[in-house]
């Protein structure tokens, strides 16, 4: 198949996602931990698996992964990301790079997952392809994306930022573009994946505190682009709003979130 590469998307994301690195990851990814869990579980990742995590961020995943006996490679597009995960698994293999042109063969890995990552890509048709190029013939590809907004607390989180991001521009695909089923299944086949099952994972985010919600709810490359557009103040300022909504009896910080994870296999 012929290849294609966004550099000045993947070094635009390499430099958003990666300018709140340590918050990302002290923070922020711990509350992903349900749907690794759950795409690790029915993926079968053991000992001997051949594991890729595309877009791995600081590495949670793919040190659970490693946790189960998986020979782990990771890539992603910001290095400051990478030398977290590569301190949190020194055995991996990390690569920086572009999720549109992976730097592996054919047939290579047992399961390739995608937490919340491949929307992210500049053409993410072409990075789940990739994904399916590099998957064995019988191997897992795994996508994460957020869930129905409709009713989730989550959803709220997300549009705070709306106001204070850039236009985008028309016919942009929206935070929850593939949320919707028949989205998802489309996504998976136009990239030659065959998918077997869809299910949601609830992921509540919960902090110790206001302060801590909103250094985590900040780390975000989404949350980074509009504090460069509208000033870190801003952004702070609206996501301490959300976190006094969501505000506990013992000062904690818990918002309902949930998220839709795909599994697939290729269809040749």
């Amino acid at each position: 198949m012929t290849r294609q590469s966004n550099p000045t998307t993947s070094e635009a994301n390499g430099r958003l996602w990666g300018a709140r690195a340590q918050d990302w990851a002290d923070v922020a990814e711990a509350v992903h931990r349900p749907f690794y869990e759950a795409v690790l579980s029915k993926t079968g990742v053991k000992s001997g698996t051949s594991y890729l995590d595309v877009g791995c961020g600081s590495g949670m995943a793919a040190q659970m992964a490693g946790t189960l006996g998986a020979e782990v490679t990771g890539v992603d597009a910001a290095a400051d990301l990478l030398q977290i995960a590569n301190s949190r698994s020194p055995e991996a293999k990390f690569h920086c790079g572009d999720l549109e042109s992976l730097p592996f063969s054919d047939n290579t890995f047992d399961v390739v997952t995608g937490f919340n990552s491949f929307q992210y890509a500049g053409n993410p048709e072409v990075a789940l392809s990739e994904a399916r190029r590099v998957s064995k013939d019988d191997g897992w590809v795994a996508v994460v994306v957020w869930g129905e907004p409709d009713g989730m607390e989550a959803a709220e989180v997300v549009g705070a930022l709306k106001p204070f991001m850039p236009t985008p521009p028309p016919g942009a695909p929206g935070p929850f573009a593939l949320s919707n089923e028949d989205a998802l299944r489309r996504f998976a086949t136009n990239a030659g994946l065959n998918p077997t099952d869809i299910f949601d994972v609830e992921c509540p985010f919960h902090y110790p505190n206001e302060s801590i919600a909103v250094r985590g709810l900040s780390s975000s490359g989404v949350a980074v682009k509009a504090a460069e557009f509208s000033g870190h103040e801003a952004i702070e300022d609206a996501y301490k709003r959300v976190a006094t909504k969501f505000l506990q009896p013992d000062g904690s910080v818990k918002i309902n979130a949930r998220f839709r994870c795909m599994l697939a296999r290729s269809l040749t």
